[in-house]
């Protein structure tokens, strides 16, 4: 008996660990970005894309992003208006990767936009940006300048009188 309670006590142990390590699981450690890139651009706005996987047991939600080849970084999505034309718009409360799951960044669907480039982004060349997630944790992403034509959407800022 003593040996069961033992091996009993040893099994809610670990279990008990292993749900606090889930439960401290930060979302930039679970989540990577594949096939990332980004459309050149002379000047003005562009967009990065990619494949967003998340291995942890939570959803992770990206809430911002940074990066040195912008003034500003923006999470989007292309939605249809009443006329059916493509609009891209900032997307209220960030992107979600699922548990266990993917979310895509795709030409004419969700990506970053880099707002107001700092410099001309070439193709061959890199790009660097940082994503934080809702708990904090960040993530640096690099993505490969591509020539690329946009999604021809219209774009309609958060802020009517915002990017000009």
């Amino acid at each position: 008996m003593r040996r069961a309670i033992a091996v009993l006590g040893a099994v809610t142990f670990v279990a008990a660990g292993c749900t606090q390590g889930h439960e401290d699981e930060k979302m930039a450690a679970t989540v990577t970005i594949t096939d990332q890139w980004a459309s050149a651009a002379d000047s003005g706005m562009t967009a990065v894309f990619g494949t967003l996987a998340n291995s942890g047991h939570h959803d992770a939600r990206i809430l911002s992003a940074t990066s040195p080849a912008a003034r500003t970084v923006e999470m989007h999505e292309v939605v249809p208006d009443s006329g059916g034309a493509k609009t891209m718009r900032p997307k209220e409360g960030g992107f979600t990767i699922p548990a266990g799951g993917t979310h895509e960044l795709i030409p004419g669907g969700d990506h970053l936009m880099l707002m107001d480039l700092t410099a001309s982004l070439r193709p061959g060349a890199d790009v660097e940006m940082t994503v934080v997630f809702d708990d904090g944790s960040s993530l640096p992403i690099t993505a490969q300048v591509r020539d690329a034509s946009g999604g021809d959407e219209n774009y309609q800022p958060a802020d009517p009188h915002a990017h000009g």
